[in-house]
């Protein structure tokens, strides 16, 4: 606390009586010894501006000092300088372009380093052992990159300034669902913009901290700032896959529905294989499964399933299995012991809020009939008309759920799976992008495939779109997906990436 005081009596004489450069210097090295190495920023706010604004090693870091909206207040007040809608210059002529007061700025240490300029010197990346902190840094720096590479910075930064002119529109509450939305939206992407720059900012001050314990030979600081650097290095990676993430319904739960093909006991085999798969990939990251649905076939597998995987980020994942999966093996069925080839179909579908829900069901527009529920038996099963199946009238869209214990458990679980296709439906509709976020299941045939599994004559799974294979198929029908799910992912953010690039079509977040 007597630290803070000196420091903040010496600025306070510096601001009122314009003293010499060279006492704004020897200010700066007390703010480095104290404020920096101990990662103490003051609290009063008048305190902080006065001496983050007026040292000339700190204007490019100006956003780092994290000081309260009233802070800058007081600052402009003091300053002369009025407040603008977009743009705002303080005394030392830094740029702050603001988004609903969060300002977006190029961060740089105090000699001017930046995250461009470390990709640029291509340090070289070792091993994390080494302890070389231009490798952690240059590891950091690329990792920084790609993730604004896969939120599509750009379009993010241009998003938000158009969800900030909404915002200030004085009649956007009128319309309480839509201005329910945009709030919504320029709140999730003002949370993964502040996100990036805090990780970015964070670099460049353990970079700055490096050089003065260097400069102070403080070894014990070197040694805290070297393991800080390490811990972000690894971190990086687990934000490298959040940025995948990065859609508006990636968040949600889903339905996952798979229907076999053509090919009769082979394909409801294939079928029954494929929701195995699901559930043993869903359970394995820890997602809750319930099966909502279930056709068995006369002899063995499944015509048709759908089960609800509920977790965050189940959708972002799941995604990528949207499409037609191949089977080549000798049939079991066979008794000639014959190759054969087997088609199933894999559709999901989001499970959005109540809030984000696109579509209004009304009573009036359903056919709501009740049955006995098929299956192998059981207590309550084959007993009672507990199976339900909702039909949606003015789309023809059909739910069906027969595996709770109860009629109204049941109801509730078809209402679920409707809402969600309607909803996925009017997203399709309005964005014109049906292929990319659910399929067919009509075409379950050849020419159609996304990925082949492969069990005689070789051993061999691959995706068709981004060739991405393994060559033990067991390990993928027990549920080892990420491989193919991640490289799908990558893939379809590049793609994007590029077309944006050349102008083709500007997504929207």
């Amino acid at each position: 606390m007597g630290v803070n005081l000196v420091i903040f009596i010496f600025f306070y004489s510096c601001e009122r009586a314009r003293i010499h450069f060279s006492c704004l210097k020897m200010g700066s090295f007390l703010l480095r010894k104290s404020c920096l190495r101990s990662s103490v920023l003051i609290q009063n706010p008048r305190t902080s501006f006065l001496l983050f604004s007026h040292l000339p090693e700190f204007h490019s870091n100006l956003d780092s000092t994290v000081v309260a909206r009233g802070a800058y207040n007081w600052f402009l007040n003091v300053s002369g300088f009025s407040s603008k809608p977009q743009v705002m210059k303080t005394p030392v002529g830094f740029n702050i372009r603001c988004f609903s007061s969060q300002a977006i700025m190029e961060h740089k240490t105090c000699d001017g380093l930046t995250i461009e300029n470390i990709v640029s010197y291509q340090w070289p990346i070792l091993d994390e052992s080494e302890g070389d902190w231009k490798s952690h840094a240059a590891a950091i720096s690329q990792s920084i990159q790609l993730i604004k590479k896969r939120l599509q910075w750009k379009q993010l930064v241009v998003r938000l300034q158009m969800l900030s002119l909404e915002l200030s529109k004085p009649d956007l509450w009128d319309d309480p669902v839509h201005a329910g939305k945009i709030s919504r939206e320029h709140g999730s992407l003002m949370g993964k913009m502040k996100e990036v720059n805090g990780f970015e900012r964070e670099l460049l001050e353990h970079i700055d901290m490096l050089k003065l314990a260097r400069e102070e030979n403080d070894a014990e600081l070197e040694s805290e700032t070297m393991k800080a650097l390490l811990s972000m290095r690894r971190s990086a990676k687990e934000k490298e896959l959040k940025a995948l993430l990065a859609g508006e319904q990636d968040s949600c739960s889903c339905f996952i529905e798979v229907q076999g093909g053509a090919g009769g006991t082979e394909s409801m085999d294939w079928a029954s294989m494929i929701m195995n798969m699901y559930k043993m990939w869903a359970q394995g990251r820890g997602y809750g499964v319930t099966v909502v649905d279930e056709v068995r076939g006369e002899i063995a597998g499944i015509k048709r399933a759908t089960i609800k995987v509920e977790g965050e980020n189940a959708f972002g994942y799941a995604k990528a299995e949207v499409g037609v999966h191949r089977l080549v093996r000798i049939s079991p069925f066979d008794s000639g012991k014959r190759r054969h080839t087997s088609f199933a179909a894999v559709a999901v579908t989001p499970i959005l809020s109540d809030a984000s829900s696109r579509c209004q069901i009304n009573e009036s527009d359903l056919s709501i009939e009740r049955f006995r529920s098929g299956g192998p038996g059981g207590q309550h099963a084959n007993t009672t008309d507990s199976a339900v199946r909702i039909v949606h009238i003015p789309t023809g869209l059909t739910a069906t759920c027969q595996n709770q214990r109860s009629q109204h458990q049941n109801k509730a679980l078809a209402m679920s799976v409707l809402q969600s296709r309607l909803d996925q439906l009017e997203i399709a509709r309005q964005a014109q992008i049906n292929a990319q976020h659910t399929h067919s299941l009509t075409e379950i045939s050849w020419g159609n495939q996304i990925r082949t599994y492969v069990l005689h004559p070789y051993r061999m799974v691959k995706d068709l779109r981004t060739n991405y294979e393994v060559p033990d198929p067991n390990s993928v029908l027990d549920g080892d997906l990420d491989g193919f799910i991640l490289s799908y992912l990558s893939a379809l953010m590049d793609k994007d990436e590029i077309l944006y690039e050349f102008g083709f079509y500007d997504r929207k977040r």
